[in-house]
């Protein structure tokens, strides 16, 4: 413990030397790390879909200083400083876990998670809805699992995956009937529901829909790599070539991946 709490004040003394003498690290305000901050989170989850922990701590590092960096422009402005950053994450921590520090008992993670959206709302300020902590910037497909977390954590979920794999299937039927009817608006509010439909569908078999579409992602860029590889070797250019012919290159490539 005593290691770890070295290398965490040698980061801070770190920060403090690179804000008072750096003149890039003086000039950054919370507005211009935060798109910084989230592309350092992809490269984490990056690192992390290649199951590379060398990287994964490489990245964990970059956004551990972006922490530390938040924090010491909160204390330059009077708002706040690591320790206040810290001792209000342990104080959530240990209210929102009963069934460590205090008398409630669960029988498994879901009761956990149900418990944990209630005092959420319960200690929310102003907020009337648990969709509320939701936030606004997220990518749709990942909004989307949060919302639905969300909604189960209150009890609000069906009860077996036949029931919403039935609702998957009406609403492939819906989004049928608008594309029959040519209005492309309501083309869309279907697609949307289809894909909600689905994301929900994953949810119950296991599957975490951003990882499985990732997934889906590297597969086809290998395939359609090997594709334009092959068939350059070959003497073909890809845009001239007939779907025909790709295809051949596609299907050998199905077997390599």
């Amino acid at each position: 413990m005593e290691e770890k709490l070295k290398a965490f004040e040698r980061l801070l003394k770190i920060m403090d030397d690179l804000r008072e003498k750096c003149p890039w690290d003086r000039k950054q305000t919370m507005e211009t790390l935060r798109h910084l901050t989230i592309e350092e989170t992809y490269e984490l989850s990056d690192a992390i879909i290649e199951g590379d922990l060398e990287e994964v701590k490489k990245e964990l590092g970059d956004l551990m200083l972006h922490m530390v960096f938040y924090s010491k422009i909160g204390s330059e402005k009077g708002a706040f400083d690591v320790a206040d950053v810290l001792n209000a994450i342990c104080e959530k921590l240990i209210h929102r876990h009963p069934h460590i520090y205090g008398d409630v008992e669960v029988v498994d993670e879901e009761e956990v998670k149900s418990n944990w959206e209630k005092i959420k709302l319960k200690e929310g300020k102003g907020k009337k809805s648990v969709l509320e902590g939701v936030p606004k910037s997220l990518p749709a497909l990942v909004k989307a699992i949060r919302i639905q977390d969300k909604a189960r954590g209150v009890g609000f979920d069906w009860d077996n995956k036949e029931q919403v794999y039935a609702k998957v299937l009406e609403e492939f039927s819906e989004l049928k009937e608008e594309e029959a009817n040519g209005e492309q608006d309501k083309v869309e509010a279907e697609f949307g529901d289809v894909l909600f439909s689905m994301i929900n569908y994953a949810r119950f078999i296991g599957v975490n829909p951003e990882d499985a579409l990732e997934r889906t992602n590297k597969k086809f860029i290998k395939r359609f790599q090997y594709l334009e590889s092959e068939s350059k070797k070959d003497g073909k250019v890809m845009g001239e070539m007939s779907l025909e012919e790709m295809d051949e290159y596609w299907e050998r490539a199905k077997t390599r991946t």
